[in-house]
């Protein structure tokens, strides 16, 4: 198990460049399946997820070529669906979440797909009713295996239909799309979830070949198309990490410049650190960050306590919820947290109890926190990485504590942040990586 020591208090100094998006990545990857000709693919990010996404495409039959330090060209002219059948398929793909997501693919492409129960975060439950039922609308028959708990969809001849979907599912929705693009007919998804993530990947299936209407909307219209073609595809930075730099900066009072952050596409996520009170200047798509001595949280109109939630886009992204509660223990004033989507992942708040933090966990949805306004620092203590944005909120902490902390399963921070350790050394930061 794979550990970070950190010595805390030390100021962070230059500029920073995101990796490309995890999210984006995990649902781009699994698109090439749709067709044999070359898709070429930029801003890969090196990290845990994605790489073992890639070798699982690797094993499937997919041809991989690494052309550059972050761009790769996918042929998967061969794809040999025999392989779903072996016991290395469910090895590979029971290690991430992200495999689910290989389904729509498969079914459009070769009428047929399975998987066994994907891995991922342990932050609550995580249902994948959406994605089939999407999937029977299309036409295909499903079937889970629960003794040995696999997925398993079938179906020769899509055909397009209406569905509104009964939550706003990401993933959900990137799996319907992906198989309605090649079904028979027009096939319209109402409450489609509509992230940068989602738009991303319609805008590189329309360049395939693919006919989608609506894309940013929560109303999509697809004319099926019998095959689509390839493409060459750029991913956006990573918004959650884009999130996490500001917080950190702000919370060790440094002075560093995000650049290429494409702020166009960063949703409500600025305006939420304004509201902690963080100073930052946006330079045309440059984030510099600074002057947070001191930030204090808004409150609203009447005077009431300021609630952060999340919610589907446009609202907030709930895997940036972690790193504002860190945040906020060293601001002036009071925020209630409210992680609506996922019952655990509040959970890692003892941690930051015994590094001094004042909060209130009221219940696995809501913890209020009361900022220590800089007038007491954080203390060092060992303790684990939970998941893999705890684990970088927990970082954060451990960066702006007085004194030495040990972070442990840092494993999970991998699964997510690519070079984390010797990009935030290469700012001043004082990290030591022990494998």
């Amino acid at each position: 198990m794979a550990s970070f020591k950190i010595e805390g208090g030390h100021k962070l100094q230059g500029e920073i460049i995101p990796q490309g998006a995890k999210n984006e990545a995990l649902q781009i990857l699994c698109a090439v399946l749709l067709t044999p000709e070359q898709v070429t693919i930029h801003k890969i990010p090196n990290i845990r997820d994605v790489m073992k996404l890639i070798d699982l495409l690797k094993s499937m039959g997919v041809m991989v070529e690494q052309i550059g330090e972050e761009s790769y060209t996918f042929k998967a002219a061969d794809v040999n669906i025999s392989y779903l059948e072996s016991d290395d398929f469910s090895k590979q793909a029971t290690a991430l979440r992200g495999s689910i997501m290989i389904l729509g693919p498969l079914l459009a492409r070769f009428g047929k797909g399975r998987i066994p129960m994907p891995g991922g975060d342990k932050i609550g439950r995580r249902r994948l009713d959406t994605h089939f039922i999407g999937l029977q609308k299309l036409g295909a028959r499903f079937h889970y295996d629960a003794a040995n708990k696999y997925y398993s969809v079938e179906g020769e001849h899509l055909t397009g239909s209406y569905m509104l979907l009964d939550e706003a599912s990401v993933t959900g929705t990137a799996n319907i799309v992906m198989a309605a693009v090649m079904a028979e007919g027009t096939t319209t998804i109402y409450n489609a979830a509509c992230e940068p993530y989602l738009q991303q990947l319609c805008a590189m299936l329309n360049r395939m070949g693919a006919k989608i209407n609506g894309v940013g909307s929560n109303l999509l219209r697809i004319e099926g198309v019998s095959s689509l073609g390839g493409t060459e595809h750029t991913m956006l930075p990573d918004m959650i990490e884009i999130g996490s730099f500001i917080g950190m900066a702000a919370m060790t009072n440094s002075d560093i410049t995000i650049k290429g952050a494409r702020v166009d596409m960063l949703g409500i996520i600025p305006d939420t650190f304004r509201k902690l009170g963080i100073h930052f200047d946006i330079e045309g798509d440059d984030i510099h960050v600074y002057n947070n001595e001191t930030y204090e949280i808004e409150t609203f109109i009447d005077g009431s306590i300021m609630t952060i939630a999340d919610a589907i886009w446009p609202g907030l992204t709930p895997d940036l919820l972690s790193i504002i509660l860190v945040v906020a223990t060293q601001a002036k004033g009071t925020v209630l947290i409210h992680q609506k989507m996922f019952e655990s992942r509040l959970f890692f708040v003892d941690k930051l109890l015994d590094m001094g933090a004042q909060v209130i966990l009221c219940d696995p949805h809501r913890a209020t926190v009361i900022g220590l306004d800089r007038k007491q620092c954080l203390r060092g203590i060992s303790m684990t990485s939970p998941d893999i944005r705890a684990g970088v909120a927990l970082l954060i902490a451990a960066m702006s504590a007085e004194g030495k902390s040990t972070i442990y399963n840092v494993e999970q921070i991998d699964r997510g942040y690519q070079y984390i350790d010797k990009r935030l050394q290469a700012l001043g930061a004082r990290i030591e990586r022990n494998d």
